[in-house]
C-alpha cells in the first residue's frame, strides 16, 4: 500500500503530467497498439452499436479517436481542427470531438481503421518529439473538469490526456461490442495508478482506495477518510462520468 499525501485542491497553476516522460511515451505506444487490435476486431453490424457517449456509435466513436491521432500527428493538422473548432463556439472539446466525427462521416468502419493503423503511430512518434519549451506553455483554451475552469500545459495534454482518451475509449468499445478487454499490470495498471494519484490530488481528501482486477492496487492519501474499494476500470468510468457517483468519487478526472 503506497502512502500519499493529498495535495490542496484549488491551485491556479497549470496542469502537468506526474508520470515521468519516458513511462508516458511508453504506454502511449502500448495503448496505440491495443486501439488498433479493438478496431480490428470490430465486424459487421457492431460498427453501429451504441457506445455510452451519446449519438455515437462505435464507428463514430472510432472516427472521433482517428480525428485525434490525425491532429496529434502534425502541427498543420492541428492548427486547422483547432481553428475550425473554434470558429463553431460553444465547448471547445465538444466543437472539435464533433468536427472530427463529422468530418469522417463517410467512412467505413475498415477505412477508419485501415487509416488508424497508419496515423496512430505517426502520432505518438509526433508526441514523442514535442520540446520541452512546447510542452511547457499553457494551453490558450481553458478546460472546464467537472464544474471548474482550468488551464493545462500543452505537455498535459500531449503527454498524459491523449492516452487516457483512447484507452477510455478502448473500454468503451469493447463494452459496446461485449468483447473481452485486454488489461495487465504494466499497462493499464501504471494509467489507472497515475488517474489515483490525479483524482486524490484534485479532491484533496484523506481516503483509502482499494481497486481489484488486473489493473488494481491500494493506496492510503492521508489519515483517516473513507475506505473505497471497486474495480479499476469501474472507478476509471465513475471519473469519466459514465456512471452516477457520490462522495469522493463525484471528483471528475478528465480522459
Amino acid at each position: 500500500m503506497t502512502q500519499t499525501s493529498p495535495s490542496a485542491r484549488g491551485t491556479t497553476r497549470p496542469r502537468t503530467s506526474t508520470l515521468d516522460r519516458p513511462a508516458l511515451m511508453r504506454i502511449a505506444a502500448a495503448e496505440t497498439d491495443r486501439f488498433t487490435t479493438v478496431l480490428r476486431d470490430v465486424r459487421g453490424e457492431d460498427w453501429t452499436r451504441p457506445t455510452e457517449c451519446p449519438g455515437w456509435d462505435v464507428r463514430a466513436m472510432a472516427s472521433h479517436a482517428l480525428g485525434m491521432a490525425e491532429m496529434a500527428a502534425t502541427v498543420r493538422e492541428g492548427r486547422r481542427q483547432q481553428k475550425a473548432a473554434g470558429k463553431r463556439g460553444g465547448v471547445f472539446i465538444d466543437a472539435l470531438t464533433a468536427l472530427q466525427v463529422e468530418e469522417r462521416a463517410e467512412m467505413t468502419g475498415q477505412q477508419v481503421t485501415e487509416r488508424y493503423e497508419v496515423v496512430g503511430p505517426r502520432a505518438v512518434r509526433a508526441r514523442r518529439r514535442t520540446p520541452g519549451f512546447i510542452r511547457r506553455r499553457t494551453m490558450p483554451v481553458p478546460q472546464t473538469v467537472g464544474d471548474q475552469a482550468e488551464t493545462w500545459t500543452l505537455g498535459y495534454l500531449i503527454d498524459t490526456i491523449l492516452t487516457r482518451d483512447p484507452w477510455m475509449h478502448r473500454v468503451d468499445i469493447s463494452r459496446a461490442t461485449d468483447r473481452p478487454l485486454l488489461l495487465t499490470a504494466d499497462h493499464d495498471g501504471v494509467l489507472v495508478a497515475d488517474v489515483v494519484t490525479e483524482w486524490a490530488a484534485r479532491h484533496g481528501q484523506p481516503c483509502r482506495i482499494s481497486l481489484t482486477g488486473p489493473a488494481g492496487g491500494a493506496w492510503a492519501f492521508g489519515d483517516g477518510g473513507p475506505s473505497i474499494e471497486l474495480d479499476a476500470i469501474e472507478f476509471c468510468r465513475t471519473l469519466s462520468r459514465r456512471e452516477p457517483a457520490t462522495g469522493l468519487l463525484a471528483t471528475e478526472v478528465p480522459f
